[in-house]
């Protein structure tokens, strides 16, 4: 199998980290390893060999640490000459798959989790899909309140998860959705709604229990590790 990794975003959420390294390359607190590190651990476990890292904000420093470190699958890194979107820099990104008539995976490079690739990608077969999104039900980061119908206060509930699922930005594409990615631009703009309109995007519901993180923000990154200690892993 084979799989993108998006790793251009600046993080600007995410300063000082980010001041001279890229979003990708800040370490989570107590493992000594940045977060794509975990990443390609994670793709490796789920039986990926090769992986392409698209590099954009201060690509030298991911790619010295790429060339450095004992990586678990083989990585080609590609750099946009010139700003293509999410959509575009996608599409540049997935000519360098190795196996392009074959589907792969992709994942934002600040995502942090852990769920079963293997059952997603079943389910995007199964189902007959182009693109199938991961999706997520993450905690809200404030305290709700229940009310009843007279406006009376019935309970507290601190950081409870979204009544809503949201784009968990991990993905199993087809071989032919590259061909469907625009050369520019955002493809949650115009690839998405036309799959969505032809019944050929699908969902899958990360199961309950597995890890999900997106790491934008310092908190995030101190709950990351406070979850991964409380966790033994």
């Amino acid at each position: 199998m084979q799989a993108v990794v998006l790793a251009g975003g600046q993080g600007s959420r995410l300063r000082p980290y980010t001041d001279d390294r890229p979003k990708p390359m800040v370490e989570i607190p107590g493992t000594g390893t940045p977060i794509i590190g975990h990443q390609l651990s994670w793709l490796a476990e789920e039986g990926v060999t090769d992986v392409v890292v698209s590099c954009g904000h201060l690509a030298e420093v991911l790619q010295k640490w790429l060339d450095t470190a004992a990586l678990p699958v083989s990585v080609t890194t590609v750099v946009e000459s010139e700003p293509l979107g999410r959509g575009g820099g996608l599409k540049y990104a997935a000519t360098h798959l190795p196996h392009p008539d074959q589907p792969w995976y992709a994942t934002n490079g600040d995502i942090w989790t852990r769920f079963s690739l293997r059952d997603m990608a079943d389910f995007h077969t199964e189902r007959d899909a182009i693109a199938t999104v991961a999706l997520a039900r993450p905690r809200l980061p404030w305290g709700a309140v229940k009310t009843d119908g007279f406006g009376h206060i019935t309970d507290f509930i601190e950081a409870p998860p979204s009544t809503f699922e949201i784009n968990a930005g991990v993905y199993v594409f087809s071989p032919e959705f590259a061909g469907l990615l625009p050369d520019r631009g955002d493809h949650e703009r115009t690839t998405f709604p036309r799959l969505a309109r032809e019944q050929r995007l699908a969902g899958f519901t990360i199961p309950q229990g597995s890890y999900w993180r997106a790491i934008d923000t310092a908190k995030d990154l101190t709950e990351a590790a406070k979850e991964l200690a409380a966790s033994g892993r």
